[in-house]
């Protein structure tokens, strides 16, 4: 079979492939489809799993908060996990927390507002007599976010730090977690600028409706399969059933090889 090739045809192969050489030229400056962006420090902290046993990716890496003294997870090669709880009133189930922390020997980080050392004052003398770190959850648990002058800013800090020197006498270590996760790059680098580590997290689950608590098979399910390495993990102290599972957790993930450690060791420093 022959196929007779004429002037006209070959114009219309030429003239197509000077079109496919522009489209091309114009992907090549211009790529297709999803490209990496750099997420803005900028709203509400979210992470994504990505499998069972591995870090999560937060909505700003790693890389990105340590510029602002700021964590939310640690050594990616280490088993290794920094227990924190966040505060924001006393609900009854503290004790049993704290006697679970203190069977396993584990460090933990209370993040506590003015509130709770007003009404409890005993337990944050003992979380402070038993070796955790209390650390700055605000004065009145606002949208720091919305903040954004430094006076505000610092007198929410401050004025949760003066309660606690008043009470214990000693100096709060600068610890700071964001109320709700919302925070923005100015409030980062306030925070750095007043001396404080901002703390996120990289494991946490919906413990903190007191009126619907999880039941202990549910809790397992979120937190035993996604503890990771360098897992900085966020519990609610108002929580009846992390107070109830707390010992059974912690042995858990010990029988998985991990031990606990304080947030002074994942922002680099010697524990006191």
């Amino acid at each position: 079979m022959f196929i007779t090739i004429t002037r006209s045809m070959l114009r219309r192969v030429a003239a197509a492939a000077a079109a496919f050489a522009v489209v091309a030229a114009l992907f090549m400056m211009f790529p297709q489809g999803k490209t990496e962006q750099t997420a803005a420090a900028d709203g509400n902290w979210g992470l994504s799993f990505r499998a069972e046993g591995q870090q999560p990716e937060g909505n700003v890496s790693a890389g990105e908060l340590r510029q602002w003294d700021a964590y939310y997870v640690g050594d990616p090669a280490e088993k290794v996990i920094y227990l924190t709880f966040d505060a924001g009133y006393e609900n009854g189930c503290t004790a049993a927390i704290l006697d679970a922390l203190k069977k396993h020997s584990a460090p933990a980080c209370f993040f506590v507002v003015g509130n709770y050392i007003d009404t409890a004052p005993e337990l944050v003398l003992r979380m402070v007599q038993e070796g955790h770190i209390v650390g700055n959850h605000t004065l009145h648990h606002p949208d720091m976010s919305a903040i954004q002058d430094e006076v505000s800013f610092s007198a929410e800090l401050d004025g949760l730090a003066d309660k606690y020197r008043e009470l214990t006498g000693e100096e709060m270590k600068k610890f700071y977690r964001p109320p709700q996760g919302k925070f923005s790059e100015s409030n980062l680098a306030m925070a750095q600028k007043l001396g404080y580590r901002t703390i996120f997290w990289s494991l946490a689950y919906v413990d903190w409706y007191t009126d619907d608590q999880p039941t202990d098979e549910q809790a397992f399910s979120k937190l035993v399969p996604r503890i990771h390495p360098g897992a900085v993990v966020l519990l609610h102290s108002t929580s009846a059933t992390n107070a109830r599972i707390l010992d059974e957790l912690l042995a858990k993930w010990e029988a998985l090889g991990y031990r606990f450690a304080s947030l002074e060791e994942l922002a680099g420093e010697k524990a006191e």
